[in-house]
């Protein structure tokens, strides 16, 4: 969407203050009592919760351009842990700004609830993955999503991008092992849809990934015609 010149100073009001991150340094506590929350500006967090049996279940990934903490800004306590997967950079502000951006530009709040909603398909099309499909088709459909994800701020990303989890992480994220995230990778390589080399992925076959997968492109698809017409 085209912003004006009063929306883009209002949301430069949000990144005034800058914080470096290092890879694996937690952002925010399980359960931190905190009225912050953060701009995403590079590199990538993600969130995760701890499981009664110590395992974690990583249930979402951030990437740049995000706004991360949106749920402790409804409870006043984070329901989730953030940690940097990379060395990243972000910017905190006070959830009373997201009040005042709301109050003068109705326009950005519709934009931050639709952004908000886009969040909790993406959590339920994970948990429906999850719970509902074979191991194959979890990992192919995170490097869907990702690449869905990242082709909004990039538009010419191309078939490759770096994905910059460990095989533990991945597993984290799609409810397999390490090993099993290994055979899988191995065989979507195999199976000639995707290559591989170091971090690096590169979708050869988009179409039978997404049959793989069932995937369906929730980023392609956003509605931004009911909002509010500029001001």
């Amino acid at each position: 969407m085209r912003l004006t010149d009063r929306e883009q100073q209002a949301l430069a009001r949000l990144e005034e203050n800058e914080r470096p991150v290092r890879r694996g340094a937690m952002v925010r506590r399980e359960r931190d009592n905190s009225t912050e929350l953060f701009v995403l500006r590079s590199g990538w967090l993600f969130s995760s919760i701890l499981l009664d049996d110590g395992s974690r279940q990583i249930v979402r990934l951030h990437l740049p351009g995000d706004v991360i903490g949106l749920s402790a800004a409804a409870f006043g306590e984070s329901p989730e842990a953030v940690v940097a997967l990379t060395d990243a950079r972000v910017h905190p502000f006070d959830r009373g700004l997201l009040r005042d951006l709301f109050e003068d530009h109705p326009r950005l709040a519709a934009i931050v609830l639709m952004l908000a909603k886009l969040d909790y398909v993406a959590v339920v099309d994970r948990l429906a993955s999850i719970g509902r499909t074979p191991a194959r088709a979890r990992v192919a459909s995170l490097i869907l999503e990702t690449a869905g994800r990242l082709r909004i701020t990039k538009p010419d990303l191309g078939r490759g991008f770096d994905l910059p989890l460990t095989q533990e992480e991945i597993g984290d994220a799609t409810g397999l092992t390490a090993v099993h995230v290994n055979r899988m990778m191995r065989t979507l390589v195999e199976d000639g849809v995707i290559a591989r080399s170091g971090s690096r992925v590169e979708i050869l076959d988009e179409q039978r990934l997404a049959r793989i997968a069932k995937h369906v492109d929730r980023y392609s698809r956003l509605d931004t015609g009911w909002l509010p017409a500029a001001r």
